[in-house]
C-alpha cells in the first residue's frame, strides 16, 4: 500500500447556527486523551467525521456533484472547459487536473477513515462514560462511516466484483496506527464492509431513535415530524447514517457482491418500515419556493448535510453560472429522460432542469440543489442513499425468480416520479436491466451514483449523440494515487 500521512480531526464545541454540528477545526493543543474522556467529546469527535466527508474534496462536492458524474457522462462538457473536467471526461486518468481531484478524493476519505478509528480505538472499555443508549449509537455510526468510505473507494479504485474478485483494490484500515496497511483483495474489502455494517446494525437497533414508535420522519420545520426533539446530537438522524440507512447501505454492498437474497431482505426492510414516505406531488412540484423540495428530503435514508455557507455558493454556482457551470445540453437532456416518450410525464425532468440559452446554445439547468437558504423549508444536502433505491435493489433481486413483482417494484417508483405508465409482463432480463439503468440515471442525476452502477453490472456508459464507451477497466478502475505517505499520527 502507499503511504498516507493524515491530520486528526479534533473539534471545539462551538454550536454552527444551523444547529446540525458542532465546529470542526484542527486543535493540537488538545490531547486525545482528554476529547475521549466525556461523552461529549466523542460526540463531538464524530460530528467531525461527518463534517470532514462535507468538504469540497468529498461529499461536499468533488464525490457528488464533480468527477463520478463526469465519468457517467453526465455533462456536457464545453472545450474551453471552465470546470477542468475535459480530460476526465475522455477517461484520461494521467491529467493534472483529474489527479488532483482523484488524490484529493482519496486523502479525504481515508482522513475521514482514520478519525472513524480512532473513535473506535478510545471508545472500547468505555461503556460506562455514556448514558442512555449512547455508546451503541456512537460506535454504530463509526463502524457504518468506516464501512461506507471503504466502499466507495472500491468502487472508484478497485475492480467490480462481478469482474474480478481476487484483484488487489484498496486497504481497508481498521486500525489507528502508523503501521502500514496491506491491500485487500475486492472480496476481501466486501468481507470487512459487510461484516462492519452487520456490526453497526445490531448497535443501531437498540439505540437509535429512528426505530422508536413516536419518531416520524418528514420535513425540519413547519411539519409533524419528530426530527428535531429530543437532544441534538440525537436529532435529524436521516443526516446521519441511522439504521436504516445501515440497511440500505448493507442491501447496496451485498448487491455489489452478488449476495441477492440477504441485499433484498435489507432493502426490504427499509421498504417495509414505512419510515420514509414518498413525497408528496404537491411538495415536489409546489410554485411556491419556500415549500417546493426538489431534493425529495422525505425519502433520504441517509444524507450529506451541507451547511450555508461558502459552500453553498460553490455548489450553487457549478450549476447556474451560465456557459461556465456543469449543464447538459437541451437535446441531451430531454434524450436522458425520454421526453418524446414516457418521459413527457416525468416530474424530475419538470422540475429539475430549465431551459436556458447562451452563447453555446441551449442547455439544461440543473434546479436539483437550487434553494433560498433564508425561505426554503429544506436543508440543503447531499443526497447518500433514497428510498427509491431499496425499490430498484429489490426489483434487480426478485427478477429471476418473479418478473412481475419486480416490475412492480420498479413501476411504483415511475409512479411516484409521474409517469402513469407500466412494464408488467416483460420477461427479458437484459430489457429490465436495461430499463433499470435507465431509470437510476434520472433518478441519480447530479448525485455521483450512476457511475458505479454501469460499473457493477459491466455495461458500456451512454455518451453523447449515442456513443458508447465500452465496460473496461481502462474506464471503471481509477488508477490508485502515487503519493507515497503513510497513515498515522502527524
Amino acid at each position: 500500500m502507499k503511504k498516507y500521512y493524515i491530520l486528526i480531526i479534533i473539534v471545539m464545541a462551538g454550536l454552527m447556527s444551523c444547529k446540525k454540528w458542532l465546529e470542526v477545526t484542527p486543535q493540537t493543543d488538545i490531547s486525545q486523551d482528554v476529547l475521549f474522556s466525556t461523552q461529549a467529546g466523542f460526540e463531538e469527535a464524530l460530528n467531525g467525521v461527518y463534517s470532514r466527508c462535507v468538504g469540497e474534496d468529498s461529499y461536499g462536492k468533488e464525490l457528488s456533484f464533480g468527477f463520478p458524474e463526469v465519468l457517467a457522462q453526465n455533462y456536457s462538457i464545453t472545450p474551453d472547459d471552465p470546470r477542468g473536467y475535459r480530460q476526465a471526461a475522455l477517461y484520461n486518468y494521467d491529467d493534472d487536473q483529474f489527479i488532483y481531484k482523484r488524490d484529493a478524493a482519496w486523502l479525504a476519505l481515508y482522513a475521514a477513515i482514520a478519525n472513524s478509528n480512532l473513535i473506535l480505538h478510545h471508545i472500547e472499555g468505555k461503556e460506562r462514560l455514556f448514558s442512555g443508549r449512547e455508546y451503541e449509537l456512537i460506535k454504530g455510526e463509526a463502524l457504518a462511516l468506516r464501512a461506507y468510505l471503504h466502499f466507495d473507494l472500491l468502487r472508484m479504485f478497485g475492480p467490480s466484483y462481478a469482474n474480478d474478485p481476487v484483484a488487489p483494490a484498496i486497504p481497508y484500515v481498521k486500525d489507528f496506527s502508523n503501521k502500514i496497511t496491506p491491500m485487500s483483495t475486492v472480496t476481501g474489502v466486501l468481507d470487512s464492509a459487510i461484516q462492519d455494517l452487520n456490526a453497526a446494525k445490531q448497535l443501531l437497533k437498540v439505540a437509535d431513535p429512528i426505530l422508536d414508535a413516536g419518531y416520524k420522519v418528514g420535513y425540519p420545520v413547519k411539519d409533524s415530524s419528530t426530527e428535531e426533539n429530543g437532544p441534538l446530537f440525537l436529532q435529524n438522524r436521516r443526516h446521519r447514517l441511522n439504521y436504516y440507512a445501515v440497511c440500505g447501505e448493507l442491501a447496496r454492498v451485498l448487491l455489489y457482491r452478488g449476495n441477492k437474497a440477504e441485499a433484498l431482505a435489507n432493502a426490504l426492510e427499509v421498504i417495509n418500515s414505512n419510515k420514509f414516505p414518498w413525497t408528496r406531488q404537491n411538495d415536489f412540484l409546489n410554485p411556491d419556493d419556500e415549500k417546493k423540495d426538489r431534493v425529495l428530503y422525505r425519502e433520504l435514508l441517509f444524507a450529506w448535510y451541507i451547511p450555508n455557507g461558502n459552500l453553498t455558493k460553490v455548489i450553487n454556482d457549478w450549476f447556474r453560472d451560465g456557459d461556465n457551470a456543469l449543464f447538459i445540453t437541451s437535446t441531451e437532456g430531454r434524450n436522458l429522460y425520454e421526453t418524446g416518450g414516457v418521459g413527457g410525464e416525468d416530474n424530475r425532468f419538470k422540475q429539475w432542469f430549465s431551459e436556458k440559452s447562451g452563447g453555446l446554445g441551449t442547455r439544461m439547468q440543473l434546479e436539483k440543489y437550487y434553494r433560498d437558504p433564508d425561505r426554503n423549508m429544506h436543508y440543503l444536502v447531499a443526497p447518500a442513499l433514497r428510498l427509491s433505491e431499496m425499490y430498484y435493489i429489490a426489483a434487480e433481486c426478485t427478477f429471476d425468480a418473479d418478473p412481475e413483482k419486480a416490475w412492480s417494484y420498479f413501476n411504483t417508483v415511475r409512479f411516484n416520479r409521474g409517469i402513469g405508465r407500466t412494464i408488467t409482463n416483460e420477461t427479458s432480463k437484459d430489457v429490465f436491466l436495461n430499463e433499470l439503468v435507465k431509470e437510476s440515471r434520472k433518478e441519480f442525476y447530479g448525485e455521483g451514483q450512476i457511475f458505479y452502477t454501469y460499473k457493477r453490472l459491466n455495461k458500456p456508459i451512454i455518451g453523447f449523440a449515442g456513443a458508447t464507451n465500452p465496460a473496461t477497466n481502462r474506464i471503471f478502475v481509477i488508477p490508485l494515487p502515487d503519493d507515497e505517505i503513510q497513515f498515522g499520527n502527524r
